[in-house]
């Protein structure tokens, strides 16, 4: 299939900076072919490559299109990712891997020489690369909405939905000079909780005996208890804002939302950068308390706009774009994080 069956251009208004054409073709078993239609000796090439619902396939795409470019002799490949998938995996958990640094991996054999993404789960994947990141912020753009489409926000107050999200919140609160509370326990067990099998013994073989020596025995942890949700922080009669990196399952939001709404909150509305919002988190939003969910265009949701109303859409086209534009003018991106700080 042509490529342009896949949806890679998502920004709305924003001016296509491609070097050169290519075309990509999938055969009937799926695999992806790319067949780079004219010289690329020596240009700089940035591939756009937005992460649809289909993530392996744009991944696979993304690797098969550079390097084919690498092969093709391109000075620069430049990746252009705006919401960077398997982000959440780039942890160590229980038996899983660390499939963030996998793909990174993926990355930079297949030729990319550079990347552009925003707001990386962790700042720390960027460590995962062996070439430039450029991680830009999402946070300009979301303030400026709250200072101007959200009525009385001076009322306000930033909400944090677990310890984790503080540093995030407080960065917020401070830049608009409101307060900040902060949401501690669990609704349920989390999947960090569950019990993995470490603590089993190992399998005895047929000629060994349970005589010999005892092994070694190491202290018992106590298991933890996790407490009901409670609010640190007064949130009667304001409005809260819960600030976040990525909404997906919004089960943890809705619950959120409940308790705010118990304490008092009389508006409730969510600030993300990725707005992912898989399966039924549309219906979910529609029914909850939450007033507003305000995501930006890093991942295309249209769909889910047209199911729940309550989603709202940020561009943030302009500032890909002048990063875009200075990389490859040899410029300094120093300007696109003047009054960034890490927390951001």
């Amino acid at each position: 299939r042509a490529a342009s069956s896949r949806k890679s251009w998502w920004f709305p208004n924003f001016f296509h900076l491609r070097m050169k054409e290519a075309t990509v073709f999938s055969n009937i078993f799926w695999e992806t072919r790319v067949d780079v239609k004219e010289s690329v000796r020596g240009q700089d090439i940035f591939i756009i490559q937005t992460i649809p619902r289909d993530v392996n396939t744009a991944i696979m795409e993304l690797l098969v299109m550079a390097y084919a470019l690498k092969t093709n002799c391109a000075k620069n490949i430049i990746g252009v990712i705006p919401y960077f998938p398997y982000s959440k995996q780039c942890k160590m958990r229980k038996r899983g891997s660390i499939v963030c640094k996998l793909l990174a991996s993926m990355l930079a054999k297949a030729g990319l020489t550079h990347i552009i993404t925003m707001d990386l789960h962790q700042k720390e994947i960027q460590g995962f690369f062996s070439f430039p990141v450029d991680n830009l912020r999402a946070s300009p753009f979301l303030l400026q909405y709250i200072q101007e489409e959200i009525p009385d926000y001076r009322n306000a107050i930033i909400v944090a939905k677990s310890p984790s999200a503080a540093k995030r919140a407080q960065s917020y609160a401070e830049r608009l000079r409101l307060g900040l509370a902060v949401m501690h326990g669990e609704a349920q067990c989390s999947e960090s909780d569950m019990a993995d099998g470490r603590h089993s013994p190992p399998p005895m073989s047929s000629g060994r005996t349970t005589s010999g020596h005892p092994g070694l025995e190491l202290p018992l942890m106590m298991a933890k208890e996790k407490p009901p949700i409670t609010v640190v922080g007064d949130v009667g009669g304001r409005i809260a804002i819960i600030v976040d990196d990525i909404i997906d399952d919004v089960e943890d939001f809705v619950a959120a939302a409940e308790i705010l709404k118990e304490r008092g909150a009389y508006k409730i509305y969510i600030m993300a950068t990725h707005g992912l919002l898989s399966a039924e988190a549309p219906r979910l939003i529609e029914e909850s308390a939450i007033d507003e969910v305000v995501v930006t265009n890093t991942v295309p949701h249209e769909v889910q706009k047209l199911q729940c109303p309550k989603i709202k859409t940020v561009d943030v086209s302009m500032i890909l774009a002048e990063a875009i534009r200075r990389i490859h003018n040899g410029e300094s991106m120093a300007y696109l994080f003047r009054n960034i700080t890490v927390d951001d």
